[in-house]
């Protein structure tokens, strides 16, 4: 049996991670152009996702039942899941897919110094100075783009939201199957949302879908969150919460990219707001030189 941590397997999970980041890059402009409310649009967005995975299994005669204690702690981490979800088409509303992307670039400083508490290990300096230059490029931004004070926080939860579940989930793909967990979570999303919806009165005629608002749910629930939330957790048995972390920051580089493209976003950014995207971008790419020479440095000890 070949080990699982060999090159060319974690080269393989490095190239899903890559296009599954790609193909987050597009969930905001999705959730720009989707008209209903951020609550409503991840509701609809979870039903399509559990619903898919659910019709899959049955088509694959896939056994996805998991013991109550897996269950239970599944089903809690779907409210993450949502939060997550729901702040970050929020966070979209409330400025722009440029600013939220780039707000949730500080996944990794979050993951940082999340993941060691959680999982009881050393904290890296490394991984902390990552994290400080990433939260110090969104300070940059915020400094410049006040108008989107609003925005730049709800954004800011939303990737508090996201590393507390990748950590969570870096741990349970080491024993559950990746669609298995993607199903239960995505499930829990639609009960805890749902719930939040009957208490708040949410489900009101506002929820009525336009015609566009259809397709466009079809490929976010389907493509970019069943597809592409399996094939992120799956990647988590070889690779550390904070790899996962600091490659998700490439999302603002492939989001950007798109919203010039559907929208012209770039035109309303000031060069505050690209200082920041700069050192953000800059760190990421950065983090694994430096990882790498200093691997180096302690063989050499």
């Amino acid at each position: 049996m070949v080990a699982q941590n060999t090159p060319s397997t974690l080269n393989k999970n490095l190239i899903i991670l890559h296009f599954t980041v790609f193909v987050w890059g597009f969930t905001g402009i999705l959730g720009a152009l989707i008209s209903i409310s951020a609550v409503q649009l991840v509701w609809f967005r979870v039903l399509i996702a559990f619903v898919s995975l659910f019709l899959y299994f049955k088509f694959n005669k896939t056994d996805f039942k998991v013991d109550k204690k897996s269950l239970i702690k599944l089903v809690l981490t779907g409210a993450i899941v949502g939060g997550h979800w729901i702040l970050f088409f929020a966070a979209i509303k409330l400025s722009t897919v440029a600013v939220t992307l780039v707000c949730l670039s500080s996944i990794t400083l979050f993951t940082a110094i999340f993941e060691p508490l959680i999982n009881k290990k050393s904290i890296s300096k490394l991984e902390i100075l990552a994290g400080l230059l990433i939260i110090t490029g969104i300070v940059l931004i915020f400094k410049f783009e006040s108008r989107y004070t609003k925005g730049i926080i709800t954004g800011l939860a939303s990737a508090v939201c996201a590393s507390l579940f990748s950590i969570i989930n870096s741990r349970q793909v080491q024993k559950i199957q990746a669609p298995v967990i993607a199903f239960y979570e995505l499930s829990g999303a639609f009960v805890w949302i749902s719930i939040y919806l009957f208490i708040t009165s949410g489900y009101t005629r506002a929820m009525l879908l336009k015609p566009a608002d259809i397709g466009y749910l079809v490929l976010l629930g389907t493509v970019c969150t069943s597809l592409a939330y399996v094939a992120g957790v799956s990647v988590m048995r070889e690779l550390s919460a904070f790899r996962v972390a600091l490659i998700t920051n490439l999302e603002p580089v492939y989001g950007i990219i798109m919203s010039f493209i559907f929208f012209g976003d770039i035109n309303k950014m000031t060069l505050g707001f690209w200082g920041g995207a700069v050192l953000i971008l800059s760190t990421i790419f950065l983090y694994p030189v430096a990882q790498k020479q200093i691997t180096r440095r302690k063989n050499r000890v």
